[in-house]
């Protein structure tokens, strides 16, 4: 098929997607602003993307839910493209490497496991098999790995669900509630030792906060916009 048929075939499906991509890339023939993009300037609005698919979800809008996913959609591909340009990888590979991933994370379904195994067990594997890669990329520590461009309550969240999985938690929320009081007192002493003061304190506070939805089980992000 010719490239011309293929953009304009609504059945081509993902390849459709991946010749259009190339062509607006294209040095010669392209969009100008598509060209001169990279990873850089690119990754906010992947970042925008990924909210406006959970908005939609959140409202329930699931009309506007298919269009949110093709925008994302589209951002992995323009990000697999500009790879592709640069010699990294190609679209491809990023499937590739998805489904070898999501097999051998669920040995219970396409492997020789037991499938008889609870919920609960099958997290614990999880989380062993992900500790395990990252080993292999020599992220040893339990808490690497988490994404510094995360929100920051989001990451807060993600580290302390890391530290309590290696013990290091409090074993009630009451011992957390006693603890949100006590940086509540700090951050009120540090009014009178200046700004810098009073933004660690607040951010300390912040972070015991976030404990506390974990304890409860509630997602902080989610329980922020409510």
């Amino acid at each position: 098929m010719r490239d011309r048929d293929l953009i304009h075939d609504p059945e081509a499906g993902i390849e459709r997607l991946l010749e259009i991509m190339r062509r607006l890339r294209d040095r010669e023939t392209g969009c100008p602003w598509d060209i001169e993009q990279d990873f850089a300037s690119i990754a906010p609005y992947t970042i925008e993307e990924a909210y406006e698919v959970a908005d939609a979800i959140e409202r329930k809008a699931w009309g506007e839910l298919k269009g949110e996913l093709g925008d994302l959609l589209f951002q992995s591909v323009f990000h697999a493209r500009m790879a592709e340009e640069a010699g990294h990888f190609t679209f491809q590979d990023v499937v590739r490497t998805m489904s070898d991933k999501m097999v051998e994370r669920h040995p219970h379904v396409f492997g020789d496991e037991s499938r008889d195994k609870s919920a609960h067990q099958q997290t614990r594997d999880w989380e062993a098999i992900k500790a395990a890669e990252r080993a292999e990329k020599a992220q040893t520590g339990a808490l690497d790995g988490v994404a510094v461009a995360l929100p920051a309550l989001l990451r807060a969240y993600k580290l302390q669900k890391r530290a309590a999985r290696v013990g290091f938690d409090w074993p009630h929320a009451g011992e957390v509630l006693d603890k949100i009081a006590e940086e509540a007192q700090e951050l009120h002493e540090a009014r009178d030792l200046g700004p810098d003061a009073v933004e660690e304190e607040f951010g300390d506070l912040l972070f015991v906060m976030v404990n506390l939805g974990r304890h409860l089980g509630l997602e902080p992000e989610a329980a922020l916009r409510r």
